[in-house]
């Protein structure tokens, strides 16, 4: 909630719908992204346990304003990386993200990789739109003790690594609305490839 009141909503909308960004609604930013339901953003912040000092990585960065939120959380001791594919959203969420959070950025993501590999590990994984099933690739970003929440096939999962395995846990009781995470091209995704398919 701290975070939240730091980093208000409001500046990380397009000037055509900023007026509504009290309302607990996804809110469209343009190129068929949104800026998620306040609500589950809280939701999702709270089940990732972003600690001070945390590198985390921020998968569909959009207009900014998770990654702001993450960076807030893990202080300037900490590291955010946010991605995004869409060029135009990049700079947008390049252009929010304010001039006091020196320790977050968001680069553009390849068109071919999924998160950001040369980056990892991270101690934390935030993914903000729908991964159709729970992505390989980015599980192998995932620092051992670390965690990511990410929604798939519309269900949300915390997924934790310790040194020997993946935990993954679905979250009962909430479905995630079904926001498509742009993904790498079939051919060159190795978590797409013949034995690669995450457990469910």
């Amino acid at each position: 909630m701290a975070a939240m009141a730091a980093m208000p909503r409001k500046g990380f909308l397009p000037p055509e719908v900023r007026a509504q960004a009290e309302r607990d609604e996804p809110l469209p930013i343009g190129y068929g992204a949104t800026n998620s339901q306040p609500w589950t953003v809280q939701f999702m912040l709270e089940l990732l346990h972003v600690e001070v000092g945390n590198k985390v990585l921020d998968v569909g960065a959009g207009s900014g304003w998770t990654t702001a939120l993450l960076a807030h959380l893990t202080g300037p001791t900490g590291a955010v990386v946010g991605v995004e594919l869409v060029p135009e959203l990049v700079a947008l969420g390049r252009a929010n993200l304010p001039v006091s959070l020196p320790w977050a950025h968001i680069e553009q993501a390849d068109p071919h990789t999924l998160g950001s590999p040369a980056g990892e590990p991270y101690d934390r994984i935030l993914v903000s739109a729908d991964a159709g099933m729970i992505p390989v690739e980015l599980e192998d970003q995932l620092a051992v003790g670390g965690r990511m929440v990410v929604p798939a096939d519309a269900v949300l999962w915390v997924i934790d690594r310790d040194r020997h395995d993946f935990h993954r846990e679905p979250v009962f009781g909430y479905r995630f609305g079904f926001v498509p995470l742009v993904q790498p091209s079939p051919r060159q995704s190795p978590a797409q490839q013949p034995g690669r398919r995450a457990a469910r």
